[in-house]
């Protein structure tokens, strides 16, 4: 070996014994990239967790261990979704995916509601309002505004598009009504003929719905109006509206000494007229069973397994699409049972017996995908950017 390589390798042999290895160079042209973004997000949890799924195959893209009961709701834009926990609304960035630090504390958390570009959060235990906009999410997490309710209870609210803030009236022993709020906070009007007020929707026109134990209290242009059930005792608790019709879609229970009652009927409540119609669907539901489609129809996920389809103008059922097999609400409200969850055209159901999810196309019943999943899933959800 001549003498010059015999130097080198002695140089090299020093190089390589001195200090702290160094990684090996990539091949020329390699690049280094990170995992794929989620695309169309998918977020259901299961009991130990929680697992963000692709909306395109379904597929399984990160199972994130969080133990407890948690429940799940989009946050307003088009790649958060809020997780409740024990201890408040903590921030999971669906598309990374990566279940943040980041958390809106409060005893309780409660219902979460997006309307006119904001998003409000009602802690039951406290009774704070927190409202924020949710695209700030992306920047951390936003402080936003916060109003204080005169009691905790279990209430929700929502900011309109003109600052005005609709939120619920009660103690932990008696729930009543609605108070709305102008933009700095002082009271335009209120409502207390509302018992057991409960859930809400927005319709076409900024006409604010919710639920009492005989009826609703409608909130339009200023004025809040009360439109009863043919019962004496028509609990509405759980609706879904959307701005492409006046129309909103309630559940209806009927019977106050049930343990847990198992409706076949539907309500349907027009805020134009104050009419409530009632529509007879042969099969109960659960309070996960309610949604939108994109068109304005009236989505309900019945017991039979199937989507029933309500024109909700004619109020009459039109289609019904079979996706799972029949089913039994359980007693126990956080036990998993069959849910929906509809962005834009493809309706999300889950089964939890059958530890499945399917994607199924509105307007044709069609079932386009289905997965299996390792775990019985309980609540489902995604990101929507509804504004």
């Amino acid at each position: 070996m001549k003498r010059t390589s015999l130097l080198l390798l002695a140089a090299a042999l020093l190089a390589g014994g001195c200090g702290t290895a160094q990684p090996a160079a990539a091949p020329a042209g390699a690049v280094q990239t990170q995992a794929a973004p989620v695309k169309e997000p998918l977020v259901l949890t299961y009991d130990g967790g929680l697992y963000v799924l692709d909306g395109d195959t379904l597929k399984v893209a990160e199972d994130i261990p969080l133990p407890g009961f948690n429940r799940v709701n989009p946050a307003g834009d088009d790649r958060h979704v809020l997780v409740s926990t024990a201890t408040g609304f903590r921030v999971l960035d669906a598309v990374t995916p990566e279940l943040k630090d980041d958390e809106f504390t409060g005893d309780k958390p409660g219902h979460v509601v997006r309307h006119a570009g904001k998003t409000v959060l009602f802690s039951d235990g406290t009774g704070q309002v927190t409202v924020f906009d949710p695209h700030d999410l992306a920047d951390g997490l936003p402080e936003g505004e916060t109003y204080q309710a005169a009691a905790p209870h279990h209430g929700v609210a929502l900011q309109l598009a003109d600052g005005e803030l609709v939120v619920t009236l009660g103690t932990e022993e008696e729930r009543k009504g609605i108070l709305v709020l102008d933009r700095d906070r002082k009271e335009i009007t209120r409502s207390e003929d509302c018992p057991g007020v409960h859930g809400e929707a927005t319709a076409e026109g900024e006409a604010v719905v919710v639920g009492c134990e005989d009826g609703v209290l409608v909130y339009r242009d200023g004025k809040i109006t009360k439109v009863e059930s043919p019962d004496r005792y028509g609990r509405i608790g759980n609706q879904a509206g959307t701005g492409n019709s006046p129309i909103v879609l309630g559940d209806y229970k009927k019977d106050p000494d049930a343990e847990l009652e198992r409706p076949e009927q539907v309500s349907l409540i027009d805020t134009r007229t104050g009419e409530l119609r009632l529509v007879d669907l042969g099969t109960s539901y659960s309070f996960r069973s309610l949604a939108r489609g994109p068109h304005g129809e009236a989505l309900v996920l019945g017991t039979d397994g199937a989507i029933h389809v309500i024109d909700a103008e004619k109020g009459e059922v039109v289609a019904r699409h079979a996706v799972v097999g029949e089913w039994r609400e359980p007693l126990d409200w956080q036990r998993p049972r069959p849910a929906l969850f509809v962005r834009g055209h493809v309706a999300y159901v889950t089964d939890p017996a059958g530890k499945r999810v399917y994607a199924v196309d509105v307007e044709s019943g069609r079932t386009l995908r289905t997965a299996t999943l390792p775990a019985s899933p309980n609540e489902v959800t995604g990101v929507v950017d509804g504004h």
